[in-house]
């Protein structure tokens, strides 16, 4: 396989989101209303502070496993609120491709966009069903035909340019996003990590160091997700995407957004 190494770095924005809580599937977004990110610290992530290691990690699980759940047919519109372009609210951002796409373009055809596991459904045989299948925290819209590329390969470095879907490449077993969005991938791998731990309906999902997991609750490489997170800090669009599911949809965050520093203290 070969490896490409980049640096890249997004300045840190300060975190800023609000923390009321409004319920249902809306058509368009509201604008976020801003709160410093203390104000989360000392309400939504209070019981994590000081912590590092495997405390944080559950102590994180249980502040982020209290949220509602969508159905898999509520996840069409939902995206079309998280993933809305703010430069055409008719559009949606696709999150290998990066095209500004109309969001009734949406379905199973060429040319379409659909709902990418980012955390492959194949990995943990969770399939569709509501929870993490139909966890937002890790679905994007995506091109139909760049996500069966994609398929339920793990995530490294190296390989082929992806047709249609510049700065992706692609080889036998593993899948490398573009630079923009390498941290929001790390990001929601890690998510759904602390999220699902074994302790309901559904398997204990764990990054690792392999590729070719296959149906195993692993997704790896873990070592490269902790230097995507590291070179590619959340940017407004990731932070406003985070505040949106908090307020409309399912009422918790993903932490590594609002706490990059967590993914070390963690792994």
């Amino acid at each position: 396989m070969s490896v490409r190494r980049r640096l890249y770095a997004r300045p840190l924005l300060a975190t800023a989101t609000s923390i009321a809580v409004l319920t249902g599937v809306a058509a368009s977004a509201a604008p976020a209303t801003a709160a410093p990110a203390a104000v989360l610290d000392d309400t939504y992530y209070q019981d994590a502070l000081g912590k590092t290691g495997a405390a944080l990690k559950s102590s994180l699980h249980t502040i982020v496993s209290d949220q509602s759940t969508l159905t898999y047919a509520q996840v069409w519109d939902a995206l079309k609120v998280t993933d809305e372009d703010p430069a055409n609210s008719s559009n949606v951002i696709l999150l290998y491709t990066g095209r500004s796409q109309s969001k009734n373009e949406n379905g199973g055809s060429t040319g379409d966009w659909n709902r990418e596991h980012v955390w492959a459904k194949s990995h943990g045989n969770f399939g569709t069903a509501t929870g993490p299948g139909t966890d937002i925290h890790h679905l994007r819209p995506e091109d139909v035909q760049v996500n069966s590329i994609r398929g339920n390969k793990d995530f490294d470095e190296g390989g082929s340019a992806v047709s249609g879907a510049p700065g992706n490449y692609t080889d036998s077993d593993s899948f490398e996003p573009r630079d923009a969005v390498k941290g929001d991938v790390a990001r929601m791998i890690l998510y759904m990590a602390v999220r699902y731990e074994g302790d309901d309906a559904f398997a204990d999902l764990e990054p690792n160091e392999k590729v070719s997991n296959g149906s195993a609750p692993h997704i790896g490489r873990l070592s490269v997700l902790k230097r995507w997170s590291q070179e590619d800090l959340p940017d407004s669009f990731e932070k406003k995407r985070n505040d949106v599911i908090f307020e409309r949809f399912q009422h918790n965050r993903n932490p590594f957004i609002d706490h990059p520093e967590w993914v070390e203290a963690i792994w």
